[in-house]
């Protein structure tokens, strides 16, 4: 028999492609997740030669897989990974170690390396005992996962983890609930990751999993085309690369990727309108140069800066602050350089909508196919029944981790969106939508309210397991008693990601 768990023993586990968020206990104030962690575990060179001797020579068998991914498992045990803080330690003490990404394909790709992660969360992050475990497990996870995958998921928390009891939510419903205010349960999520981008429809409260789409283009080629951008800066070229650095080109581009990275984490991208980047590209890059070589960069800040004495300025010194702040200049700090940087920024998410930005990167080049945001945004409601159509435009959310930094997002895919609503009146008819709705994760989350939608699938995963465990009935998660009776496949009929 199922019964309810105390809010303070829940455990939610938010598993992406690229990163693992988690927290215990659930508050009246919902909060933020405890743990963050990158979602790949390393193996010492050594331990992985020895384990492809051993399977070469045939003397080791590995487990089959429940999932679809056609990379093949190594046979190591769970304790020879290494999780987090493990894996920065060991390379500092100039160890060989080699990483892998068991969830970057939107499967599992090895079970045990899978396993390594989700107890590293549950026993060294979150401190929990598996002989005293009284907590259950929402795991929110990718969807598409075949029937296997979920027995399979819902025997290792019981068999290995010792849950007390265990559901599975798929991210996209998770990251939807999030966002939703009263009874509108249609719409679309949009989750930009690292390399790729999933948009999942939503009708009536049930994902359309023929109409997802995946995108194979992310941050990590929005880094890349900032980096490829940034050459024309020439400040930021002669501070980081003088004249006897000696840098090869490869290290010269792996030094602006990372310069790239930290410009978008630390808030200083906003994002383009159509046409303003054409803009930017005749008039930025060359003014910005003058002044940087006139010595005058961090004047020129400090004069854009908006202060009661702008008011009481002269006409002229008006216009002059007017021309200064149009440069739109930032300082940031970088490997303990001040570096100056313009306009050419904000066109850090352009190959998001414009995949062909990327051709003279070979190393992150678009395939031909690859569609445009929002193509790809308007390919996926296409796949919806035509007369639902236009009830899942009214829930268009952004998410993913760019959309903590970077703010505008979901404004920006709406307004290049508009081609798939009506243009005129006079086209009016009872299924062609009539317009586009943004939605976000609502203010009254104050523990979210400045963090930005990407930390939507962790809120909608608190919110569901607050219903799920909290419910006497227990019909939409599996006891300890559930599995002991009935096994594995229970899981899918009490679940609230296959109901």
């Amino acid at each position: 028999m199922s019964t309810a768990f105390r809010d303070s023993t829940v455990v939610m586990i938010d598993t992406s492609r690229t990163l693992i968020r988690a927290g215990h206990g659930l508050h009246d104030l919902l909060k933020t997740p405890s743990v963050e962690l990158p979602a790949h575990v390393g193996l010492r060179r050594a331990v992985l030669d020895a384990a492809n001797s051993n399977t070469t020579n045939g003397e080791t068998e590995t487990e089959p897989k429940a999932s679809s991914s056609k990379t093949r498992p190594i046979p190591v045990k769970v304790t020879d990974y290494l999780v987090g803080s493990q894996i920065t330690e060991a390379i500092a003490a100039g160890q060989d170690i080699v990483t892998f990404e068991p969830f970057a394909e939107g499967d599992i790709a090895d079970w045990t390396q899978a396993e390594a992660l989700w107890k590293h969360v549950l026993f060294n992050q979150l401190g929990l005992r598996r002989i005293q475990m009284e907590s259950p497990v929402l795991l929110t996870i990718f969807p598409n996962l075949s029937r296997d995958t979920y027995e399979r998921l819902c025997q290792t928390f019981f068999e290995r983890f010792n849950v007390a009891g265990f559901a599975i939510l798929e991210r996209p419903m998770a990251q939807f609930y999030a966002a939703i205010t009263g009874n509108e349960l249609s719409g679309v999520v949009v989750d930009i990751g690292e390399r790729y981008t999933d948009i999942s429809p939503i009708m009536d409260g049930f994902p359309i999993h023929r109409a997802r789409v995946t995108v194979d283009i992310g941050i990590m080629h929005c880094e890349h085309y900032l980096a490829y951008l940034l050459r024309s800066n020439q400040s930021v070229m002669t501070t980081l690369f003088p004249d006897d650095s000696n840098a090869s080109q490869e290290e010269i581009h792996s030094t602006l990727v990372e310069l790239a990275q930290t410009i978008w984490r630390e808030n200083l991208i906003k994002v383009l309108a159509e046409g303003e980047a054409a803009d930017i590209e005749e008039e930025g890059v060359t003014d910005l140069a003058a002044v940087i070589v006139a010595g005058k960069e961090k004047a020129v800040i400090e004069s854009g800066m908006k202060n009661k004495a702008k008011q009481k300025a002269s006409a002229a010194e008006q216009a002059r602050a007017r021309e200064i702040e149009a440069m739109d200049l930032v300082q940031v700090q970088f490997r303990e350089q001040t570096l100056t940087l313009g306009k050419e920024r904000h066109r850090f998410c352009e190959p998001l909508f414009d995949p062909t930005l990327l051709a003279p990167l070979e190393a992150v080049k678009a395939s031909p196919d690859t569609m445009p945001l929002h193509v790809a945004v308007g390919h996926a409601v296409g796949n919806v029944d035509v007369d639902h159509r236009q009830y899942v435009w009214q829930g268009l959310l952004v998410t993913g981790e760019l959309t903590n930094h970077i703010k505008g997002l979901g404004n920006a895919l709406q307004a290049r969106l508009a081609p798939y609503i009506l243009g005129t009146a006079d086209q009016n008819n009872e299924v062609q939508p009539r317009g586009i709705r943004v939605i976000k994760v609502p203010d009254y989350f104050a523990e979210y309210r400045e963090k930005g939608d990407g930390l939507a699938s962790f809120l909608g995963s608190s919110i569901v397991a607050k219903l799920v465990f909290t419910d006497s009935s227990g019909k939409n998660f599996v006891s300890k008693s559930d599995y002991t009776e009935k096994g594995p496949k229970v899981i899918l009929g009490m679940s609230p990601a296959l109901l």
